[in-house]
């Protein structure tokens, strides 16, 4: 019988006006990887933060190799032999590597040792076949790179149980494989992991044993070999949830958007898009993947008409649209659900019926001589919060007091009730949980099949190929290759997130 290395008994974690954790207990066997599973805002990251030190839990016990301890801080945990991964990394840029590693440890002298400190993690990274150059910057790493440099510290530093708090949310699957290979090789020499995901087909492919968090609550506890994603979904949500690809192919129509050799500036002063072109025809969808900060956010910028693009055309309905106008754009039956819906999406302080009428306001019938009819724009308003099924008492309601889901639905209500020609739909269920998803993902399907051609941006892979009819690889600001989803796999698309050229990989076999 395995060794129950870690008990967490009856954690409750109450928050002012949230119940994060309600009394969940949750147990860990040695050497396995045990997935904490369950939708955005389930409890999966408290509880562990809890476990870390981070958190105190209001009331329950945390029980190590069978004595109860009291963790109070990280550095506690770290002494017991608990390391922890956060999902945005705790590093240092302007640091080297070997100072990231030892910043912060009991045993340092005054003067530190880094030619020895540097030997032993090269030592250490080898071990688990992975080669790291102690006195590079941080800066300079990749976001896998500096990844497994997270792990090394954690183990550097004598983690037996580690905890990785979405590890894969920013790394191409090639990245993925290689994270897998090294969390095999840890739990075959003893280590345990903690794996917090939301991902049904990397828990099926890493997990031995998969516990399913709900409202805080721990639902039921499964090896992996006596379940599937669909058991896993229905228990993460408490119902049925369908998720199977669309079939049927697209019912083309005219270009909506052509761009050609598009280019544009950072933030940064540096160019963000290099010669990108591309285009989407009504009664698709072209998904756009690419591990973020690529120029996808740029990109969008330059369509919506809120970047300068520096050279190249933009056309927008058979239109040109280079450098036009934020409102001239919309006008064209474009919409857009942007990646932050809090920054560019809606205003927390003005009202559901408000941020409805933000984009229309101005028209006929929503106003008329420059005054606003209140009337037409409550009955418009609480018709869109029907058919979108936005969960509010009133149309009075602040617009930030709504779930994460909710306000979502209902900037998408604002933009699908204007009958687009053009959708860019910029992460549309980012932080929404499984239920939410379902719903939107629906919704761009339907706009698909009223013939709106739709611009998805997402650096999931899985709902890229779920929803999209082609596929665009976006890398450094441009366009690896564009596939036909049919024709689309993992490996393919993986290597074009890395940065290699279609036109390159079909000369090669891969």
């Amino acid at each position: 019988m395995a060794e129950n290395i870690l008990e967490m008994k009856n954690i409750v974690k109450q928050f002012p006006g949230v119940l994060a954790n309600d009394h969940v207990t949750f147990t860990v066997e040695k050497g396995e990887v045990h997935t904490l599973l369950g939708e955005n805002g389930a409890g999966k990251s408290t509880l562990m933060n809890i476990l870390y030190g981070l958190y105190s839990p209001t009331s329950g016990e945390i029980w190590l190799h069978g004595e109860k301890v009291d963790i109070h801080s990280p550095r506690v945990a770290i002494e017991h032999g608990i390391g922890m991964v956060h999902q945005h990394f705790m590093l240092i840029p302007a640091l080297t590597v070997i100072e990231n590693v030892v910043l912060g440890m009991a045993q340092n002298k005054q003067i530190l040792d880094l030619d020895k400190a540097a030997d032993e993690i090269v030592a250490l990274a080898k071990k688990y076949n992975m080669k790291v150059e102690p006195y590079q910057m941080v800066e300079n790493l990749t976001v896998g790179e500096q990844q497994r440099l997270e792990i090394l510290k954690a183990l550097y530093r004598g983690a037996d149980l580690l905890i990785l708090d979405e590890p894969t949310a920013v790394l191409t699957p090639q990245e993925v494989d290689e994270l897998f290979k090294m969390i095999r090789l840890l739990t075959s020499e003893g280590h345990t992991v903690i794996f917090i995901s939301h991902k049904l087909n990397e828990v099926m492919t890493i997990s031995n044993r998969i516990t399913v968090l709900r409202g805080g609550k721990s639902c039921e506890t499964v090896l992996k070999g006596n379940t599937d994603k669909h058991q896993l979904a229905k228990l993460m949500v408490g119902r049925e949830i369908d998720l199977q690809r669309v079939e049927g192919l697209p019912d083309l129509g005219e270009i909506v958007l052509e761009m050609k050799k598009v280019e544009c500036m950072s933030d940064k002063g540096v160019k963000a898009l290099k010669g990108l072109s591309l285009e989407v025809r009504k009664g698709e969808i072209l998904g756009i993947a690419g591990v973020d900060g690529n120029g996808q956010d740029e990109m969008l910028e330059c369509i919506s008409g809120l970047r300068k693009v520096t050279s190249g055309t933009i056309t927008i309905a058979g239109t040109d649209s280079t450098n036009e106008h934020p409102r001239n754009i919309l006008a064209r039956g474009v919409a857009h659900i942007p990646a932050d819906r809090h920054k560019r999406g809606m205003i927390s302080q003005m009202s559901i019926k408000e941020n409805l009428m933000l984009i229309d306001y101005y028209k006929e019938p929503f106003s008329k001589n420059h005054l606003l009819d209140w009337k037409v724009i409550e009955d418009a308003s609480k018709r869109m919060v029907k058919a979108f099924n936005v969960k509010t008492p009133s149309i009075e309601t602040m617009g930030g007091s709504l779930s994460g889901g909710n306000q979502q639905k209902m900037v998408l209500a604002r933009e699908l009730d204007r009958d687009p020609e053009f959708l860019i739909a910029a992460h549309p269920v980012r932080g929404l949980d499984i239920g939410a998803t379902e719903y939107v993902r629906e919704r761009l399907l339907e706009e698909r099949k009223k013939g709106a051609g739709i611009l998805l941006v997402s650096t999931e892979l899985e709902e890229i190929m779920t929803l999209s009819d082609r596929i665009a690889v976006i890398y450094e600001g441009e366009i690896m290759g564009v596939v036909d989803v049919y024709d689309a796999t993992v490996a393919e698309l993986g290597l074009m997130m890395a940065g290699s050229r279609k036109v390159e990989l079909d000369a090669t076999t891969y």
